[in-house]
């Protein structure tokens, strides 16, 4: 059998949708999301097997004017670097919606000499849908697309459709990975990122982006696995904010956590976590090193 191989770069602006996208071509979570923009702050690897082809998907962190703190320049690093010698580059834009940020996005994959695939997503929440072709046409004038593609990720049909769009366009080559590999990440970043998404989207916006989780400890072998982690801020007065009064926000953030990684690790999970503070960790590229932001 002649196998198929390639890499494929998920990219876009912030909140469009592309950690969404990569779950649901999995079939499974290995991104984590939210409604706040910059969720995603890691470059993730998610793959695909299926029959004689394997995708290696890079879901990226959302490209934006990022001059600010050292998590900023990280996020855009991870995002830029992943469109380096890929096979196919997806383009997730939001339909009706062309920001500076998606022109910054443009510019970058223009020097791409791989194909592009440009996804117009979110087509589902249109109100004006007659919009929708001009719309299309103006983005086809902004670089000469291999493929335009009005696309809702949480459509099986869909998302079917953009897999097939992306096979025609990899080369033949051997898999770099096991079929029954899903994702370069190990266990310990998908416990932690799984407990930074509970905390986002249970505070919301209330608390900065200046918020990380690290592993403590985490004990898988026994029957009920043992997690202890820290969810750290950068100031006194954000701890309050997140543990809530009389603790409710942390005790709602551990069992929506526990149900998630309960799913995940399939086995009973006993979750302890902390808040703990880190004056400037955000700006701060050693403390970034330490807190696992190394890999861009």
């Amino acid at each position: 059998m002649t196998k198929k191989c390639g890499t494929i770069a998920i990219v876009g602006r912030p909140n469009v949708g592309k950690s969404t996208l990569i779950n649901h071509i999995l079939s499974n979570k290995i991104s984590i999301t939210s409604r706040r923009p910059q969720t995603t702050r890691h470059q993730v690897q998610g793959i695909l097997t299926k029959e004689d082809t394997q995708f290696v998907f890079l879901d990226t962190p959302g490209i934006h004017h990022g001059r600010g703190k050292a998590l900023n320049r990280y996020m855009n690093k991870a995002a830029i670097a992943s469109l380096e010698g890929v096979d196919v580059v997806i383009f997730v834009v939001e339909a009706l919606k062309w920001t500076d940020d998606d022109t910054r996005v443009l510019k970058l994959v223009e020097k791409v000499k791989a194909p592009v695939i440009l996804c117009v997503n979110k087509v589902d929440s249109l109100k004006n849908r007659p919009q929708l072709m001009p719309f299309l046409a103006e983005c086809q004038k902004k670089l000469n697309f291999d493929e335009i593609f009005p696309l809702c990720a949480r459509r099986t049909s869909h998302v079917e459709q953009l897999v097939e769009m992306i096979s025609k366009r990899l080369p033949e080559s051997p898999w770099l990975y096991d079929a029954e590999t899903i994702t370069d990440r190990g266990m310990g970043f998908r416990i932690t990122e799984l407990v930074r998404e509970k905390v986002m989207r249970v505070v919301g916006e209330e608390l900065p982006y200046e918020t990380t989780v690290t592993l403590e400890k985490c004990d898988l072998e026994a029957k009920c696995a043992s997690i202890q982690a820290v969810i750290w801020v950068e100031r006194e007065g954000q701890k309050p904010i997140l543990i809530g009064e009389k603790g409710r926000r942390m005790k709602l953030i551990g069992e929506q956590a526990r149900g998630d990684l309960e799913k995940l690790l399939q086995q009973k999970v006993f979750l302890q976590l902390w808040v703990k503070v880190k004056s400037g960790w955000s700006d701060d590229e050693s403390v970034l090193s330490v807190l696992g932001y190394d890999d861009a």
